[in-house]
């Protein structure tokens, strides 16, 4: 018998396996081909204290192993995300993981108590978004705003508390510490790296952002690093993203010290990306002769 089951602040999931916010929208849009059961846990879109229209077109562009996005986190509210979304999700085994956005602690806070009477697993806090109080770096690019911004959103929160690191750092683990110095329960990383692409035949920028983030399979060894880094420099759980496009990858970030991974870009490009890593990890696991998988985070030391 093996054990894929894996904790994450005292929330049991099935098996390591989740979405990563803002490529699988709330569930409802791949359902058809995905079963949302089979899944650790579905990672919501994020979802801000009102309406956000987003960014300007063309908002995605392709590069060599990934896309740059420049969305803008647009969404519809908190409102019709719990009108609509929460019972959609409720129909499934799963867990429920609601990623949050903001442009001010008020704006996160304000989502978070909402969100504290809703029947949902856990909250993911997105800290790269730009914090229009101190003139649009994002929360997470200062350790002094992460342990704020955690310890604002501790107060007020009723489900465990993951906090979303940006790679758009000179050292991660300062960030690590910092949102665990504010009281997070989980670390989860990394968000994108921060990207540009030029239209040579237009000389113009491929999005009218001019930067995006880059996700995809070109950043995964960053983000293995990143993710090896912070499980060492804290006594928080990872859960691990950035390229993840196999069980292979999944695998790699669970040595390395992640408890749980997030697929994100692979959605676009394989809709069954999550279900084929669920399958790949338990083939691994038999291969191995590990009968539990929490025999594998950290396992590579160093």
């Amino acid at each position: 018998m093996i054990n894929t089951k894996v904790s994450l602040a005292g929330v049991e999931l099935a098996n390591p396996v989740m979405t990563a916010s803002g490529t699988f929208g709330s569930g409802a849009e791949y359902s058809e081909f995905v079963d949302l059961n089979a899944l650790g846990a579905v990672v919501t879109k994020g979802v801000a204290n009102v309406a956000w229209s987003g960014n300007e077109t063309p908002r995605i562009a392709e590069t060599y192993g990934g896309m740059l996005n420049a969305i803008g986190l647009q969404n519809p509210g908190i409102d019709v995300f719990c009108e609509r979304d929460i019972p959609f999700l409720k129909q499934f085994d799963t867990k429920i993981i609601v990623n949050v956005c903001g442009k001010t602690e008020e704006d996160y806070c304000e989502v978070v108590k909402r969100l504290a009477s809703e029947d949902v697993d856990m909250l993911e806090i997105n800290i790269s978004c730009p914090n229009v109080k101190e003139g649009g770096i994002a929360f997470g690019q200062d350790p002094k705003a992460v342990e704020a911004i955690t310890k604002a959103v501790k107060r007020v929160a009723k489900q465990p508390v993951i906090m979303k690191l940006s790679p758009n750092v000179s050292d991660i683990t300062v960030m690590a510490k910092a949102a665990e110095a504010g009281g997070a329960d989980v670390l989860s990383l990394i968000n994108t790296l921060t990207g540009m692409k030029i239209d040579i035949e237009r000389q113009i920028f491929a999005i009218a952002n001019k930067t995006g983030g880059l996700s995809g399979p070109a950043i995964k060894p960053v983000a293995v690093r990143m993710v090896h880094q912070v499980a060492n420099a804290v006594s928080l759980p990872v859960i691990g993203m950035g390229g993840i496009a196999t069980a292979d990858d999944a695998i790699e970030f669970i040595l390395a010290g992640a408890t749980a991974v997030s697929i994100g870009t692979a959605n676009f490009f394989n809709p069954n990306a999550t279900i084929e890593v669920v399958k790949g990890i338990e083939k691994y696991l038999k291969r191995q002769k590990c009968s539990d998988i929490n025999e594998l985070i950290g396992a590579v030391k160093g």
